[in-house]
């Protein structure tokens, strides 16, 4: 049995899915509604990663898990308790999903210092690990549907820098494979898409996908910077803008590593536009 935390979310879905095709138990859970288009024979079970206790029951004759970082509410994460009861219950390998950040930007405590802090919890456990560090992900651009499908317009700032946003799925495949496979133990992989994409032609590649111009008006930073404290906290807004606006030299490198698990490219922004091209209609 694998569990899969996080199992709504951008990778954990499509993990499950992947998984599920290949014909592995899975064991699907999240803290929110486990909806009803996850795959058949899919066991759904609820839980809270900062709730151990909640974890015990999904933990029950799992071999492997995957294990969500926690994304902004990382910090909430017993990542020793968690890890312990997976020990306990007989999980043998863990797949954490972590963050780029803890290596471009160990100095942040939201993207680098508490991410860390997981991975070495993760390293210290006493299971078989490998972690997965993916940059920036191409379904951030759902963040502008809403736009896209009343003005269709994208607005966002530093229209000119680009980055090499990775399809979710794709990370996905890499997990599926660290989780079932031998050979991944003890690594850790920096996934990234495979070309620099910025804000004014992922606008361009949405309006391609749509078969209709999608307009794109750059925000100034602080504009930005208001929009996105409606639903993320200040040090992960600073620091996703420091990404965004200057990124490092490390953060602009296309990573050889998808490529060398999937076994083929990592997808393009253009073709994850294409794919989910109905969510912006």
């Amino acid at each position: 049995m694998i569990v899969v935390t996080g199992a709504t979310g951008n990778v954990g879905r499509p993990l499950v899915r992947t998984l599920a095709a290949a014909g592995a138990p899975v064991t699907a859970t999240s803290r929110g509604v486990l909806d009803a288009d996850l795959p058949d024979g899919v066991r759904r079970l609820p839980a809270d990663l900062t709730d151990v206790e909640s974890l015990r029951p999904v933990l029950d004759g799992a071999a492997a898990l995957f294990l969500q970082n926690g994304g902004p509410s990382a910090h909430l994460l017993d990542a020793p308790g968690v890890l312990g009861a997976a020990k306990a219950a007989g999980v043998e390998r863990v797949v954490l999903l972590s963050s780029q950040g803890v290596t471009t930007r160990p100095e942040s405590a939201s993207h680098g210092g508490v991410a860390r802090a997981i991975e070495d919890a993760v390293r210290q456990s006493g299971l078989e690990w490998t972690v997965l560090r993916p940059g920036g992900f191409a379904s951030n651009a759902f963040a502008w549907a809403g736009s896209v499908r009343a003005e269709r317009t994208v607005a966002a700032p530093f229209a000119d820098t680009g980055l090499p946003v990775i399809d979710p799925d794709d990370i996905a495949g890499v997990a599926a494979a660290a989780l079932r496979e031998d050979g991944h133990a003890g690594r850790s992989y920096e996934l990234t898409g495979p070309a620099l994409v910025t804000p004014r032609e992922q606008a361009a590649a949405l309006g391609d996908a749509l078969g209709e111009p999608v307009r794109f008006v750059e925000l100034t930073r602080e504009q930005a910077r208001e929009a996105m404290l409606a639903f993320l906290p200040e040090p992960v807004v600073e620091t996703t803008l420091a990404i965004l606006g200057a990124p490092t030299p490390a953060e602009r490198r296309i990573s050889p590593d998808a490529e060398r698990v999937l076994g083929r490219p990592p997808r393009t922004f253009a073709e994850w536009a294409r794919r989910y091209a109905a969510a912006f209609r």
